[in-house]
């Protein structure tokens, strides 16, 4: 797929661009190719487009717009296409508050492809909305969770009180609110993560792991890395946040996109991957938590037996409360 045909996805079917909204695309100089098709997409529709360029934060976006809440004010419709996520920030909060649109798009990619060109947009979004609204089901008078798995993975995440929903790309199914990463998603109790996680697919943003690496979580806080190769880049990875807060579990996901492939060279697809389900670390804000930090990151792992209190919701990563014609 060329990048052309990518924008037109993003703006046609996810955020819906309408005649006369404002739309804002929030990207930096290393995205100008991007930022042009989805300008070009955009620009058959409305006349009113406008690009914001970030440069030289990294990382720390987050915060750039944590202390710029009011940043969307002035738009309809805004696209945070950099290369981290915003979709965590107090700004997007306000916005989506307000009942404007944001589409969290990063284009973090480390194969030389332009994220817009990956087949995994191509996702279709009824189907995983039927699928996201079958788990959904479980949560509401929910307390916990368990994940398991065959690699050892033991794991409890607390989430009364708290509200599971899903991406699927579409700000309309999303009530105003979307990302690229097709998932369910709950803000876990900060406080509550006790237990093993054993990370055996990718570490977001620095790619696949080369072996499994157990995490020990006590308390909602890492409290221990494995002192193996891939352990050693996920702790110097944390460190660069000079954050302590970004030791805590903020999120757990399940990603939902039949055509996402966990392959380490877009951590967007990576916790997108039907299969896979995520922890997400530090901020947690807009998606209904309370943790604040100067950023968020996700840990991607196979194949959970995966329990919402009592109720098993996945087996070895497939969904077992479908119906037989929907079932993957």
């Amino acid at each position: 797929m060329n990048i052309q045909k990518g924008a037109e996805i993003v703006i046609r079917d996810w955020v819906r661009l309408r005649g006369r909204e404002r739309l804002l695309i929030v990207t930096s100089g290393r995205y100008q190719a991007e930022a042009r098709a989805l300008r070009q997409a955009a620009g058959r529709i409305s006349s009113h487009v406008e690009t914001l360029l970030l440069e030289e934060l990294s990382m720390y976006v987050g915060a750039y717009f944590n202390e710029r809440e009011d940043a969307f004010d002035a738009y309809d419709v805004i696209i945070g296409a950099a290369e981290y996520s915003l979709i965590t920030t107090k700004a997007v909060k306000r916005a989506v508050s307000r009942r404007k649109r944001f589409l969290s798009l990063p284009l973090s990619t480390s194969d030389g492809s332009s994220m817009l060109s990956y087949d995994f947009l191509r996702v279709d979004t009824a189907k995983s909305k039927i699928m996201a609204a079958a788990m959904l089901d479980y949560f509401p008078s929910a307390s916990s969770i368990r994940i398991q798995t065959a690699r050892g993975t033991d794991l409890r995440l607390g989430i009364k009180g708290r509200r599971a929903g899903y991406f699927n790309g579409c700000c309309r199914d999303g009530r105003g609110l979307s990302s690229a990463s097709v998932e369910v998603y709950v803000p876990i109790v900060e406080t509550s993560a006790e237990g093993m996680f054993v990370l055996d697919g990718s570490m977001g943003y620095t790619g696949l792991v080369e072996s499994p690496v157990a995490i020990r979580l006590s308390g909602g806080r890492i409290m221990e890395i494995e002192n193996n190769t891939s352990g050693r880049r996920l702790r110097e990875y944390i460190s660069r946040f000079q954050d302590q807060r970004m030791l805590t579990a903020s999120e757990f996901g399940i990603g939902l996109n039949t055509y996402a492939r966990c392959l380490g060279r877009c951590y967007i697809e990576d916790e997108s991957a039907y299969g896979t389900f995520h922890i997400g670390f530090g901020r947690n804000i807009a998606l209904g938590g309370v943790q604040d930090a100067v950023g968020h990151y996700d840990l991607v792992a196979y194949h959970a037996d995966i329990y919402v209190d009592n109720q098993m919701i996945m087996e070895q990563g497939k969904i077992m409360i479908l119906e037989p014609h929907i079932y993957i």
